[in-house]
């Protein structure tokens, strides 16, 4: 479990540090990138060619998935409580 949550406050870390929405955030989860490299993709300053994150992002959701945003959009905090009760009704433990 602690690994769990130490993953989703690491991109709690990278939404607060690239200004990204939770959509934008969640479109990023979904294509499998990794919060820690999010930095090298976000150089749009120093490297002009480069589009800004948020706008890579959705260009390449779009691109893959054909689509402009997910369909149902959960930040990061409330996915953290769905796992925990999720995992907790798998092994027995929730009190109904």
């Amino acid at each position: 479990m602690a690994a769990k949550s130490r993953n989703l406050q690491v991109w709690i870390e990278a939404r607060k540090r690239h200004h990204l929405t939770h959509t934008q955030v969640q479109m990023a989860r979904e294509l499998g990138m990794n919060p820690q490299k999010l930095g090298k993709l976000d150089n749009h300053r120093q490297e002009k060619w480069k589009a800004p994150l948020p706008v890579f992002i959705e260009r390449l959701y779009f691109k893959h998935f054909g689509k402009t945003q997910p369909d149902r959009v959960l930040s990061i905090e409330e996915r953290a409580p769905k796992r925990s009760s999720k995992g907790d009704k798998r092994r027995g433990n929730a009190s109904a």
